[in-house]
């Protein structure tokens, strides 16, 4: 996921030097401003479905180490 949201940022990020040149000078202000609202969504939905990963991963660990220390127990009220 993070190659192709880089991927998709570089774009997002170099398509202001395609279409500026081609926007009328009356235009240029609002077209920035556009493309500035544009890159800036893309960013917080990037890090929000980063932040969602990142918890997945968090609960994913915590629960193999409690499934780890469960297993520590039984072994030892076993041998014990």
């Amino acid at each position: 996921h993070m190659e192709s949201w880089r991927t998709e940022m570089i774009e997002e990020i170099n398509r202001i030097n395609q279409d500026l040149p081609n926007t009328p000078s009356n235009e240029k202000t609002a077209a920035i401003k556009q493309w500035m609202d544009s890159v800036l969504d893309k960013m917080d939905h990037y890090k929000a479905e980063h932040y969602r990963y990142v918890k997945e991963g968090t609960n994913v660990l915590e629960l193999a180490l409690w499934k780890a220390k469960l297993g520590e127990k039984e072994e030892k009220s076993v041998d014990g």
